[in-house]
Formats: structure tokens, C-alpha cells, sequence
């Protein structure tokens, strides 16, 4: 999507406008939520997946919310793309969701696009369900109902430590499973890393990650992090070494920092 990083500017800025002119009466009690951020992370994993090469990547993202209903955006931007092609801005991913609390729990639905710039647009629906209680369980299930058919589930874990007023260590982790119903989209790697005839269907990528967010003031935050991604199967190991970057890697260890404005 060649123009996509001009209509991200737009839309971000759009937003930020709607939101400056919102009207006194309606931003007393009933004014939507705003976040801006952006990213500078050593590395673009996604899912287990290797999308970068030995570049730093920028993800800004734009969320608007009201009532339970949230609109967001989100970009990937690859300062040195390893795919031999001018275009650093290679995704786009547009998110709509709504979300509920019941009690101690929580559900979210949500709609996904991925506006890819080297790849097949693709959709996915998902269900986030959630417990306020020790660890914060949350158990996600995405479905990919477009381009490449496959239903990705992951289990997370997370627990936040206050350390003082203005900053606090967020410790979180999560294991997935990742079911594929096209073989010629996803299949399973042997050991050569040659594609079976057979679909993926095992435990997939594990994530353990640290944050330290820092508050900047009343609407900034500064968040410096670190994860660690890493097979959790023989079937995980070939597929993450067969779609990675150089080929041969299984486990990946990337960090950054994160600047956001909330308001």
C-alpha cells in the first residue's frame, strides 16, 4: 500500500483536530479517551515471526475511545527494509473494538485489517477474555478469516510492581497455540526447513517481556522494555527458523523505548 504512510499522517492528525475542537459540554462527562504513541524497537516480531533485519523499526499508533468502543491505527515503519525495496513503510494494521467489564472479568471483540505493503491484505476477528485477579489472566483467540485461514490463541499472564509515584515495572508473559487450515498458507516445516504437505497445528512462540513505564507529567509516559520470544515446539522451532530473516533463527531477544501522550 504505497500511500498508506501519507493517510497514517492524516488520520493521526485528523484526530487530533476532531479531538481539540470537542465541545465543552460533551468533554465534561461524556469526552472519548485519546492515546498517541510511537515506538523505536530493535526488532519487528510478530507472532513468533521475524519481520525485520538487523534495522530499527518505528510503530507509531493513534487510539480513540468512548464507551467501551475504540478505534486505533498502527504502523510499522523499517529504517533499513531487507527486502531490497525502497518502501520503509511497510504496514498499516486498523483496529475496531468493544470491550465490557462483568464484575472481575472482562470481553473484548475486535476486528482487525493488516495493510501490508510486500504481502496480501488480510482480516482477522478476535475475542479477548480477561480476570482481575492474581496475574491478570487474559486468553485471546484470533481468527484470520482472508488471506491465510488459521486460528492463533494466546494465553497471557502480567503483574505490575508500583515503585514509586511516576514509575512502576510491568512483568509479563505468554504462551500460544497456532492452528493452520491451508497448507499452501501456513504450513508445517520439517527439519530441513523444507514445506510438508501438512498444516500447522502445535504450540507455537512463547513471550516473556519487561517494562518500566515512566510518567512524564500529567498526559506523557515513557516506557524503555526488553522481551524475549522463543519456540515452544520442535514444529515452532522449524517454522520460526524457515520465516525468519537470516534463516536459522528460533529465539529472539529486541527492546525499546515507547513515548506516549494520553488524554
Amino acid at each position: 500500500m504505497k500511500n498508506t504512510f501519507g493517510k497514517g499522517i492524516v488520520v493521526i492528525l485528523s484526530v487530533i483536530l476532531a479531538l481539540s475542537f470537542v465541545p465543552p459540554a460533551f468533554a465534561q462527562g461524556e469526552a472519548p479517551s485519546a492515546e498517541l504513541s510511537v515506538s523505536f524497537l530493535s526488532a519487528y516480531i510478530w507472532r513468533g515471526q521475524e519481520l525485520s533485519k538487523n534495522s530499527i523499526v518505528v510503530e507509531p499508533s493513534t487510539t480513540v475511545s468512548y464507551k467501551g468502543f475504540s478505534a486505533n491505527m498502527w504502523g510499522n515503519l523499517d529504517t533499513d527494509p531487507n527486502d531490497g525495496t525502497k518502501s520503509n513503510w511497510n504496514e498499516t494494521d486498523f483496529t475496531l473494538s468493544y470491550g465490557r467489564e462483568f464484575g472481575m472479568l472482562s470481553a473484548e471483540l475486535g476486528w482487525i485489517y493488516y495493510s501490508l505493503d510486500n504481502a496480501d491484505d488480510t482480516q482477522e476477528l478476535y475475542l479477548s477474555l480477561g480476570a482481575d485477579a492474581l496475574l491478570s489472566p487474559t486468553l485471546t483467540i484470533y481468527r484470520d478469516f482472508a488471506t491465510a485461514p488459521l486460528t492463533y490463541v494466546l494465553l497471557g499472564i502480567s503483574h505490575t510492581l508500583e515503585l514509586t509515584e511516576a514509575v512502576s515495572l510491568e512483568l509479563a508473559g505468554s504462551i500460544s497455540y497456532l492452528k493452520s487450515n491451508d497448507k499452501g498458507e501456513y504450513p508445517e516445516y520439517n527439519d530441513q526447513l523444507v514445506a510438508t504437505s501438512k498444516e500447522f497445528d502445535n504450540f507455537h512462540d512463547g513471550t516473556i517481556s519487561a517494562s518500566l513505564p515512566i510518567s512524564a507529567g500529567k498526559y506523557f509516559t515513557i516506557t524503555p522494555s526488553a522481551s524475549y520470544v522463543f519456540a515452544l515446539t520442535n514444529d515452532a522451532e522449524n517454522d520460526m527458523k524457515a520465516r525468519s530473516q537470516n534463516g536459522d533463527d528460533n529465539n529472539f531477544f529486541y527492546g525499546g523505548v515507547t513515548v506516549t501522550m494520553a488524554f
